[in-house]
């Protein structure tokens, strides 16, 4: 457990920050031949920088916007204002006072002070919004979901737009795969339901407790994913006081071995969401959040570059041995997929692509598919996780 002087010191280095990185989930950071920028480009401030293996963040230059957190394929970087829980718990708190509609609002839109602040939720700007929360919230049978900005045409951020309608399209793709009804609606007028009746009420208001399905639900998160953040956030911070190297910093072990993984938790929430609102309505789905691979077996060594590098065990080694001598297979799970792209760029012959298309039937299976390669060279320990 962090003692009292941990959780100081880590406060001093969030209080002026609305987004913090966890640079070793970053691909960038892991690999110097990493091309990801998402969050680069979707930074509408230039406040992020990636450079020979560091990520830094200009908290002075960030404008708190969130589109670098939506677009991050390995959660690298985590909103703290507001934090996923807060945000979680403020749509629980406002959803059955809009008559059961989500209704989330830019800070732009609730400071004109038009709209009941017991019945939306606030976001800094609505590209801090991401799939995760659409999904689930369609899970647990939201129906209809309304964005409402403060007339993103003459904001100052308004460069955040492209953010917003991908994450918007990107939701819409997901749930329409399975079949929801969910809809989901940008608008810069708030609805009816919403729009105050008590100017005093609009200028404060206490929120109202969680409804009592999602209350503990959300409350048991809130704590979770603080602790959590709060150990790894520490971590960081005693890593930046230490001399070490980037496999000291990454925990990479003695030997050729494959480098330690992450988990790929956006992923698998959204998958569980969908899971829950019903069987794939499609065989094939166009998305940012999964991806599929393709490997061209005749420009393929062996090498397992791809294998050692994936983040996320996304690909890895199979025991299952290839009936030609002069083939083998490695294992890939679309679920846990990020499409970060790092497998394409260690690849020494360049033969694997990722691609944002994948198959429902698959995706929906959670078994690892083999994937055909070339099988490696005699001695070669690159492709052995275990050595």
């Amino acid at each position: 457990m962090p003692n009292l002087n941990d959780i100081m010191e880590m406060m001093d280095a969030l209080e002026t920050k609305a987004v913090v990185s966890i640079p070793t989930r970053c691909v960038a950071v892991r690999n110097r031949h990493s091309t990801c920028q998402k969050c680069i480009d979707a930074c509408l401030a230039d406040a992020i920088h990636i450079e020979k293996n560091e990520l830094e963040i200009d908290a002075g230059a960030c404008v708190a916007c969130g589109a670098c957190i939506a677009v991050c394929p390995t959660s690298a970087l985590i909103s703290v204002d507001p934090m996923e829980e807060e945000l979680a718990a403020a749509v629980a708190a406002t959803t059955p006072a809009a008559d059961g509609a989500t209704v989330i609002a830019c800070a732009r839109k609730a400071a004109r002070q038009v709209g009941d602040p017991d019945k939306y939720a606030v976001v800094p700007c609505l590209a801090r919004m991401d799939e995760r929360l659409v999904v689930e919230l369609a899970a647990r049978g939201v129906v209809d979901i309304q964005l409402v900005d403060g007339v993103c045409a003459t904001c100052k951020y308004r460069g955040a737009v492209p953010a917003i309608d991908d994450t918007v399209a990107s939701a819409r793709e997901l749930l329409g795969a399975v079949g929801s009804d969910t809809v989901i609606t940008r608008t810069s007028e708030f609805p009816e339901a919403v729009r105050v009746a008590d100017l005093q009420k609009a200028v404060g208001a206490a929120r109202r407790e969680f409804f009592t399905s999602t209350g503990h639900y959300a409350k048991d998160v809130a704590k979770s994913a603080a602790e959590k953040m709060v150990n790894e956030k520490l971590k960081q911070l005693k890593l930046q006081k230490e001399e070490q190297s980037l496999r000291d910093k990454l925990g990479v072990k003695n030997g050729a071995g494959k480098m330690p993984t992450i988990d790929a938790e956006r992923n698998m929430e959204i998958l569980d969401a969908l899971a829950r609102i019903g069987e794939p309505v499609e065989e094939e789905m166009f998305t940012r959040i999964f991806g599929d691979v393709e490997v061209d077996v005749e420009k393929c060594s062996g090498c397992g570059m791809c294998v050692m590098f994936c983040p996320t065990d996304a690909l890895r080694k199979s025991l299952d041995v290839h009936p030609d001598k002069a083939r083998a297979y490695m294992e890939f799970s679309m679920a846990e997929c990020t499409q970060c792209n790092l497998c394409a760029d260690a690849c020494l012959k360049k033969c694997i692509e990722v691609v944002p298309v994948v198959s429902l039937a698959e995706l929906f299976d959670f078994e690892p598919r083999l994937v055909e390669i070339s099988a490696s060279k005699s001695g070669n320990k690159l492709f052995n996780r275990n050595k």
